[in-house]
């Protein structure tokens, strides 16, 4: 869509065509990518590590606010598996991991 106001022209592009033009992938993918590469990290990490042993998981005999609860990074990464369809297992090996989260740029 082109408007034109005293011979001046503005093109309006959506975020799409941006992102067509430019030659990068959407920030979600990046995010998700960059979020599954974490999860990685700390699975090959030894199980006596205070990442892999839950002590940043909810306390339970906290009182929680009202409303739904915040969606937690472990919530989070078991969305981007599902998402993806990659096990949790395939982050031990690392090569087949890093092509299972690789986001190509176009």
């Amino acid at each position: 869509m082109v408007s034109e106001n005293k011979n001046l022209f503005i093109a309006i592009v959506d975020h799409a065509g941006i992102r067509d033009r430019v030659g990068v992938t959407p920030i979600e993918e990046k995010l998700t990518q960059h979020r599954l590469r974490w999860f990685e990290h700390v699975q090959r990490r030894p199980p006596e590590v205070l990442v892999r042993n839950g002590v940043l998981e909810r306390v339970d005999n906290v009182k929680r606010g009202r409303g739904r609860p915040k969606l937690t990074w472990d919530e989070l990464v078991k969305r981007d598996l599902k998402d993806w369809n990659i096990s949790k297992e395939i982050a031990l090996d690392r090569s087949a991991w890093r092509l299972a989260i690789n986001v190509p740029e176009p």
